[in-house]
């Protein structure tokens, strides 16, 4: 039986593939349409840190996404770009907003060699770029423009599974990042360290296969309509379904059954998996999904995310 080890999504040229610990980086295609079947072996392990294995080899709790002991979660972030520890990176960064649903838009900073990579990483359904330049004026500009325009600098996923179902129309989504762009250009004095970028909304919705999504699970009947989220892998423990679509570390399948299950590839990390027959029944425990109103409530813009 042939073992391998998760380390979750890749997007890769703007399509999403899986990403394989200890195989010399390689990738398996996630093709939409095509069936996805595997089953979880033994207990997760600490996936370690910046590419070097957890010398302690500790197990980690299934639910976590993080998919790391606290030691290495710990050095992990010490050594990343949102802990503000690297200040003489010489590297051209971008500011830009990233819309997920009505109502839910933020700012961040991205490398510049890596595109729009980051976008599809977290899930943006729509985005445009405000700026380039270094990354402590790119990080300046980020807090300066998230407080002043009164968004988070995070969003919940459960948030922005639940809004993918009942997307509005592309015209509508660029017209919203297109009116925060127009109130980001009143913000005074951030051009003056960064090269600001002209308005240019990207829409990943074709990208994600959001429209397939919909069409699956628009008026499905059941007492979870927007589908379930597998909450944990367990030993043993099989994921199996068609992939309808895929936006950040998600994936979106469609069982054998008819039901939609959101698959959190964060979860996977840590895991042995092995292949499991197309076709098998999802053992692994789930949880409905919250639907789209429910997500929605309370102000578009809530300052604790």
């Amino acid at each position: 039986m042939v073992v391998w080890r998760s380390a979750g999504v890749s997007w890769q040229g703007g399509r999403p593939a899986l990403r394989w610990e200890g195989r010399g980086g390689r990738l398996s295609a996630l093709g939409y349409g095509r069936d996805l079947a595997f089953r979880a072996l033994g207990a997760r392990h600490c996936s370690g840190a910046r590419g070097t294995p957890c010398p302690l080899a500790a197990v980690v709790p299934g639910r976590a996404t993080g998919g790391r002991c606290a030691d290495c979660a710990r050095l992990d972030r010490a050594h990343s770009v949102a802990a503000d520890t690297i200040a003489d990176d010489p590297r051209t960064y971008r500011v830009y907003l990233a819309w997920f649903g009505p109502g839910m838009v933020k700012v961040g900073i991205t490398g510049e060699e890596r595109g729009d990579t980051r976008l599809l990483e977290q899930g943006a359904v729509a985005f445009s770029w405000l700026g380039r330049g270094p990354l402590m004026a790119a990080r300046r500009t980020e807090e300066v423009l998230r407080h002043a325009l009164g968004v988070p600098d995070r969003i919940p996923y459960a948030r922005k599974r639940a809004a993918r179902y009942v997307l509005p129309p592309a015209a509508e989504r660029a017209r919203e990042v297109e009116e925060l762009y127009a109130r980001a250009g009143g913000v005074p004095a951030w051009n003056e360290t960064l090269q600001a970028l002209p308005c240019e909304v990207h829409d990943h919705a074709e990208a994600f296969a959001l429209a397939e999504l919909a069409a699956v699970t628009d008026g499905a009947p059941g007492p979870a309509p927007y589908g379930l989220v597998v909450a944990e892998l367990v030993d043993g423990g099989v994921v199996a379904g068609r992939l309808l679509a895929a936006a950040g570390p998600d994936l979106h399948l469609l069982d054998r059954d008819g039901r939609a299950v959101v698959l959190d590839t964060r979860l996977l990390t840590g895991w042995e998996l092995a292949a499991a027959p197309a076709g098998h029944p999802v053992t692994v425990p789930v949880t409905a999904a919250p639907p789209p109103a429910a997500e929605s409530q309370g102000s578009p813009q809530d300052p604790l995310f």
